[in-house]
């Protein structure tokens, strides 16, 4: 498109006109943590099923559950657990119209991208140290 000033610019707004920032990956990881979220609760329709289906299939998917697959799924999952709430955290306190100035803004979207992980991991230590593993 050719502006009024005669210079050639795309129509809308692409990578190489902006740059990275914090707050665009929390925004992106928001939207892959509802895909996630969704994938998530198909597993979870699944366990439904099979506790519907009897203790044979039961033991199947528990069985999964606890194999190294299953444990990286459901840590996986913990993540987009925590990623969903820190976002939605985030948002809720923007919708207030808190949180709007570039340095909080830049606060919150950094909890809500690398909080996650650790509080995962916290989650995860806590259930194998008292003995809540799938096992």
């Amino acid at each position: 498109m050719r502006q009024p000033n005669g210079r050639v610019r795309p129509l809308s707004p692409h990578l190489q006109n902006w740059r990275w920032h914090v707050t665009m990956t929390a925004s992106i990881l928001f939207r892959v943590t509802i895909g996630a979220a969704s994938v998530g609760a198909l597993f979870v329709l699944g366990w439904l099923a099979a506790v519907a289906c009897g203790p044979d299939s039961f033991a199947a998917v528990a069985e999964f559950a606890g194999s190294p697959f299953g444990l990286f799924i459901g840590f996986g999952l913990t993540v987009v657990l925590f990623s969903f709430l820190l976002n939605g955290a985030r948002h809720l306190y923007n919708d207030t119209g808190n949180g709007l100035s570039l340095k909080s803004a830049n606060l919150l979207s950094n909890i809500a991208v690398w909080g996650p992980v650790p509080l995962a991991v916290l989650v995860w230590v806590i259930l194998y140290a008292t003995g809540g593993n799938a096992q």
